[in-house]
Protein backbone atom coordinates (compact mmCIF):
# COMPACT_ATOMS: atom_id res chain seq x y z
CA UNK A 1 0.00 0.00 0.00
CA UNK A 2 0.92 3.36 -0.88
CA UNK A 3 2.58 5.37 2.55
CA UNK A 4 -0.24 8.02 1.98
CA UNK A 5 -3.77 6.79 1.05
CA UNK A 6 -6.72 8.87 -0.42
CA UNK A 7 -10.09 8.76 1.11
CA UNK A 8 -11.10 6.57 -1.42
CA UNK A 9 -8.04 4.12 -0.95
CA UNK A 10 -8.98 4.29 2.88
CA UNK A 11 -12.26 3.44 2.12
CA UNK A 12 -11.84 0.11 -0.34
CA UNK A 13 -8.77 -1.30 1.99
CA UNK A 14 -11.03 -1.31 5.15
CA UNK A 15 -14.07 -2.45 2.93
CA UNK A 16 -11.72 -5.51 1.76
CA UNK A 17 -9.95 -6.20 4.76
CA UNK A 18 -13.48 -6.56 6.61
CA UNK A 19 -15.03 -8.76 4.35
CA UNK A 20 -12.36 -10.63 3.89
CA UNK A 21 -11.97 -11.04 8.47
CA UNK A 22 -15.93 -10.98 8.66
CA UNK A 23 -17.32 -12.15 5.31
CA UNK A 24 -20.89 -12.74 6.62
CA UNK A 25 -20.57 -11.01 10.25
CA UNK A 26 -23.75 -12.70 12.56
CA UNK A 27 -25.96 -10.57 14.52
CA UNK A 28 -25.24 -10.40 17.95
CA UNK A 29 -27.72 -10.30 19.87
CA UNK A 30 -30.14 -13.61 20.42
CA UNK A 31 -33.57 -13.13 19.06
CA UNK A 32 -36.52 -15.24 16.91
CA UNK A 33 -38.60 -11.89 15.84
CA UNK A 34 -38.77 -8.51 15.47
CA UNK A 35 -40.12 -7.54 19.10
CA UNK A 36 -37.32 -9.53 20.74
CA UNK A 37 -34.64 -7.71 18.73
CA UNK A 38 -35.93 -4.10 19.66
CA UNK A 39 -36.23 -5.60 23.41
CA UNK A 40 -32.64 -6.77 22.93
CA UNK A 41 -31.09 -3.85 21.52
CA UNK A 42 -32.80 -1.39 23.94
CA UNK A 43 -31.26 -3.66 27.12
CA UNK A 44 -27.92 -3.55 25.33
CA UNK A 45 -27.21 0.23 25.44
CA UNK A 46 -24.19 0.43 28.72
CA UNK A 47 -24.13 -3.44 28.78
CA UNK A 48 -22.68 -6.29 26.63
CA UNK A 49 -24.37 -7.87 24.26
CA UNK A 50 -23.39 -11.05 25.86
CA UNK A 51 -24.93 -9.66 29.15
CA UNK A 52 -28.09 -9.08 27.20
CA UNK A 53 -27.79 -12.54 26.23
CA UNK A 54 -27.96 -14.32 29.09
CA UNK A 55 -30.82 -12.63 30.65
CA UNK A 56 -33.36 -12.51 27.48
CA UNK A 57 -33.85 -15.95 27.12
CA UNK A 58 -35.96 -16.53 30.33
CA UNK A 59 -37.74 -12.83 29.60
CA UNK A 60 -38.84 -14.49 26.41
CA UNK A 61 -40.38 -17.21 27.54
CA UNK A 62 -42.59 -15.44 29.83
CA UNK A 63 -43.13 -12.66 27.50
CA UNK A 64 -42.13 -12.93 23.64
CA UNK A 65 -44.99 -10.81 22.18
CA UNK A 66 -46.49 -7.06 23.32
CA UNK A 67 -49.43 -8.85 24.39
CA UNK A 68 -47.68 -10.63 27.25
CA UNK A 69 -45.30 -8.29 27.85
CA UNK A 70 -48.40 -6.07 29.05
CA UNK A 71 -49.09 -8.47 31.15
CA UNK A 72 -46.25 -9.01 33.64
CA UNK A 73 -45.55 -5.91 35.62
CA UNK A 74 -42.82 -3.60 35.99
CA UNK A 75 -40.97 -5.54 38.45
CA UNK A 76 -41.52 -8.60 37.18
CA UNK A 77 -39.23 -7.42 34.27
CA UNK A 78 -36.82 -6.01 36.36
CA UNK A 79 -36.11 -9.19 37.89
CA UNK A 80 -35.33 -11.02 34.21
CA UNK A 81 -32.60 -7.86 33.44
CA UNK A 82 -31.34 -6.48 36.73
CA UNK A 83 -28.33 -7.67 35.79
CA UNK A 84 -28.06 -4.91 32.94
CA UNK A 85 -26.97 -1.66 33.20
CA UNK A 86 -29.62 0.73 33.81
CA UNK A 87 -32.49 -2.16 34.87
CA UNK A 88 -34.88 0.12 36.28
CA UNK A 89 -35.46 2.37 33.78
CA UNK A 90 -35.05 -0.20 30.87
CA UNK A 91 -38.00 -1.93 32.87
CA UNK A 92 -40.24 0.57 32.63
CA UNK A 93 -39.50 0.82 29.22
CA UNK A 94 -40.00 -2.21 28.04
CA UNK A 95 -43.40 -2.50 29.62
CA UNK A 96 -44.55 0.80 28.19
CA UNK A 97 -43.62 0.53 24.86
CA UNK A 98 -45.12 -2.81 24.89
CA UNK A 99 -48.38 -0.80 25.67
CA UNK A 100 -47.48 1.53 22.73
CA UNK A 101 -47.35 -1.16 20.42
CA UNK A 102 -50.47 -2.57 20.88
CA UNK A 103 -52.01 1.15 21.06
CA UNK A 104 -50.26 2.27 17.77
CA UNK A 105 -49.21 -0.34 15.94
CA UNK A 106 -51.49 -3.24 16.47
CA UNK A 107 -48.86 -5.18 18.74
CA UNK A 108 -46.44 -5.14 15.76
CA UNK A 109 -42.60 -3.69 15.62
CA UNK A 110 -43.07 -0.30 13.57
CA UNK A 111 -40.88 -0.41 10.02
CA UNK A 112 -39.55 3.11 10.01
CA UNK A 113 -37.16 5.00 12.24
CA UNK A 114 -39.42 7.79 13.14
CA UNK A 115 -42.22 5.53 14.71
CA UNK A 116 -39.39 3.70 16.23
CA UNK A 117 -38.26 6.16 17.63
CA UNK A 118 -40.92 7.43 19.28
CA UNK A 119 -40.97 4.56 21.84
CA UNK A 120 -39.73 4.79 24.74
CA UNK A 121 -36.10 3.71 25.55
CA UNK A 122 -35.79 3.85 21.85
CA UNK A 123 -33.10 6.27 20.59
CA UNK A 124 -31.51 7.09 16.95
CA UNK A 125 -28.95 3.94 17.13
CA UNK A 126 -31.87 1.35 18.62
CA UNK A 127 -34.27 2.30 15.75
CA UNK A 128 -31.64 1.86 13.29
CA UNK A 129 -30.05 -1.44 14.73
CA UNK A 130 -33.57 -2.58 14.18
CA UNK A 131 -34.46 -1.35 10.83
CA UNK A 132 -31.75 -2.53 9.69
CA UNK A 133 -31.27 -6.01 11.02
CA UNK A 134 -35.29 -6.91 11.57
CA UNK A 135 -36.22 -5.50 8.23
CA UNK A 136 -33.73 -5.72 6.17
CA UNK A 137 -33.61 -1.54 5.33
CA UNK A 138 -30.72 0.50 4.56
CA UNK A 139 -29.05 2.15 8.21
CA UNK A 140 -25.78 2.57 9.71
CA UNK A 141 -26.30 2.44 13.15
CA UNK A 142 -23.50 4.10 14.82
CA UNK A 143 -22.48 3.39 18.92
CA UNK A 144 -19.38 4.66 20.67
CA UNK A 145 -17.37 2.08 19.16
CA UNK A 146 -17.77 2.46 15.77
CA UNK A 147 -17.78 6.10 16.41
CA UNK A 148 -14.38 5.70 17.84
CA UNK A 149 -12.68 3.51 15.13
CA UNK A 150 -14.36 5.94 11.89
CA UNK A 151 -11.99 8.47 14.05
CA UNK A 152 -9.22 6.43 14.06
CA UNK A 153 -9.30 5.22 10.92
CA UNK A 154 -9.48 9.06 9.23
CA UNK A 155 -13.21 8.45 7.97
CA UNK A 156 -14.64 11.19 10.38
CA UNK A 157 -13.99 14.59 12.60
CA UNK A 158 -14.95 12.73 15.54
CA UNK A 159 -17.45 15.73 16.51
CA UNK A 160 -20.60 13.27 17.64
CA UNK A 161 -21.89 9.85 16.39
CA UNK A 162 -24.36 11.95 14.58
CA UNK A 163 -21.94 13.59 12.56
CA UNK A 164 -19.76 9.99 11.95
CA UNK A 165 -23.03 8.03 10.81
CA UNK A 166 -23.18 10.92 7.60
CA UNK A 167 -19.50 10.55 7.18
CA UNK A 168 -20.09 6.89 6.94
CA UNK A 169 -22.53 6.92 4.98
CA UNK A 170 -21.34 9.41 2.47
CA UNK A 171 -17.83 6.95 2.28
CA UNK A 172 -19.41 3.51 1.50
CA UNK A 173 -22.00 2.16 -0.91
CA UNK A 174 -26.16 2.25 0.87
CA UNK A 175 -25.89 -1.79 -0.03
CA UNK A 176 -23.21 -2.62 2.23
CA UNK A 177 -23.87 -0.44 5.28
CA UNK A 178 -25.66 -3.12 7.60
CA UNK A 179 -23.02 -5.38 6.75
CA UNK A 180 -20.29 -2.78 7.33
CA UNK A 181 -21.96 -1.90 10.95
CA UNK A 182 -21.56 -5.27 12.02
CA UNK A 183 -17.92 -6.11 10.24
CA UNK A 184 -17.05 -2.90 12.46
CA UNK A 185 -18.11 -4.05 15.60
CA UNK A 186 -16.51 -7.43 15.44
CA UNK A 187 -12.86 -6.54 14.44
CA UNK A 188 -13.33 -3.24 16.92
CA UNK A 189 -13.82 -6.46 19.75
CA UNK A 190 -11.21 -8.69 18.25
CA UNK A 191 -8.13 -5.95 16.61
CA UNK A 192 -9.00 -2.71 17.77
CA UNK A 193 -9.75 -2.23 21.61
CA UNK A 194 -10.66 1.39 23.21
CA UNK A 195 -7.40 0.93 25.67
CA UNK A 196 -4.12 -0.90 25.19
CA UNK A 197 -4.36 -0.98 21.65
CA UNK A 198 -1.39 -1.72 19.88
CA UNK A 199 -1.62 0.45 17.04
CA UNK A 200 1.66 -0.98 14.66
CA UNK A 201 -0.54 -4.59 14.86
CA UNK A 202 -3.58 -3.75 14.22
CA UNK A 203 -4.59 -4.78 10.47
CA UNK A 204 -6.40 -1.86 9.45
CA UNK A 205 -4.68 1.01 12.06
CA UNK A 206 -1.29 0.28 10.95
CA UNK A 207 -2.07 1.44 7.44
CA UNK A 208 -5.25 3.49 7.48
CA UNK A 209 -4.70 5.51 11.05
CA UNK A 210 -4.38 8.41 12.20
CA UNK A 211 -0.15 9.37 12.48
CA UNK A 212 -1.27 11.61 15.48
CA UNK A 213 -2.73 8.59 16.93
CA UNK A 214 0.09 6.07 16.21
CA UNK A 215 2.48 4.80 19.10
Amino acid sequence: MPPSLTKAEKVSFIADTLDRLYDVPPIPLSHRSPFELLIAVLLSAQTTDVKVNQVTPALFADADTPQKMVKLTVDQILDHVRTVGLAPGKSKNIHRLSELLLERHDGEVPETLEKLEDLPGVGHKTASVVVAQAFGQPAFPVDTHIHRLAYRWGLSTGKNVEQTEKDLKRAFPEDTWNKLHLQIIYFGREYCPARNHDFAACPLCSVVGRKSLLK
